[in-house]
């Protein structure tokens, strides 16, 4: 049973002229790299980084932008995010990695992985983002004028948008919600979100010019990849995993039914064993 007296220590590093913070644990095997989603962070990995720790070397990124990382005026285009992840893997000597995404984190990890076909191994998908012009309608409002200012970081505000994220709210536990709560209030953490938000986005969906490029492009990707889904996925449709299955040459698709945005949150010894079978094979 995981607790909070088994979170990680935090760890920094310059990736470039960005101050990076990292969770690393496990010192055998091959490296995985965990991709949190828009305005994520390195906790939204706390109940997996142990277990896969157990057989590989993983790293957990608060990427550039977001959670304790630095936030820098920047486009945060999926090309900019590829190249923090690849100037990541140089800074720490990584040769070769299989990237674990979620929502951005899976759009960055598809880009990493046209941009930088060698230094990738396998890839798998979570809920991806960039796979299609839908998306929910709350992160569409968000990219007006001033939307953000009407989500400010008190509790009250987070449970809602969290309770819009999951299929069953019930399943979250509190410790985790404890550990989670304080990166919302950072300073400039919505500032960062908002240029990350209107560089994919738009009132009426996900651009096309973000999402077609990447559909074009998937059959260049010959990694293995996993496409894992929430059936009830509120933020981006369970369709979008078949618009990646027909592309990608080499891959597996599991659906997780009564799950929302976070498989790997709601459900994570199912999503845990499930990634380990991907990665022994």
């Amino acid at each position: 049973m995981i607790t909070l007296t088994d979170i990680p220590p935090d760890q920094y590093i310059k990736v470039g002229e960005i101050n990076t913070r990292y969770w690393n644990l496990g010192n055998q095997g091959k490296t995985i790299i965990l991709l949190h989603c828009a305005g994520g962070s390195v906790e939204f990995w706390f109940y997996n980084i142990q277990v896969l720790a157990q057989h590989y070397r993983v790293y957990a990124i608060d990427m550039v932008g977001s959670g304790l990382s630095d936030k820098p005026s920047a486009t945060y285009s999926l090309s900019y995010q590829a190249e923090f992840i690849k100037n990541f893997m140089d800074t720490l000597n990584i040769k070769l990695a299989t990237l674990v995404g979620n929502s951005m984190g899976g759009a960055a990890a598809i880009q990493f992985s046209l941009m930088f076909p060698n230094k990738i191994e396998k890839l798998i998908l979570i809920g991806s983002f960039g796979l299609g012009k839908e998306i929910n309608l709350i992160l569409r409002l968000a990219t007006l004028p001033l939307a953000l200012r009407f989500f400010p970081a008190n509790r009250e505000k987070i449970d809602f948008l969290l309770r819009k994220e999951v299929y069953n709210w019930k399943l979250i536990p509190q410790e985790w919600k404890k550990i989670r709560y304080p990166i919302y209030s950072l300073p400039h953490r919505e500032k960062a979100l908002l240029q990350l938000l209107r560089t994919h986005l738009n009132l009426f969906g996900v651009r096309k010019a973000v999402f077609s490029k990447i559909v074009k492009q998937l059959g260049k990707i010959t990694a293995p990849t996993l496409i894992i889904w929430g059936k009830q996925d509120p933020i981006l449709p369970v369709s979008h995993a078949a618009v990646a299955a027909e592309s990608l040459p080499d891959n597996r698709v599991h659906i997780f039914d009564n799950c929302g945005h976070y498989p790997h949150l709601e459900f994570p010894d199912k999503f845990n064993s499930l990634v380990l079978d991907f990665l022994a094979k």
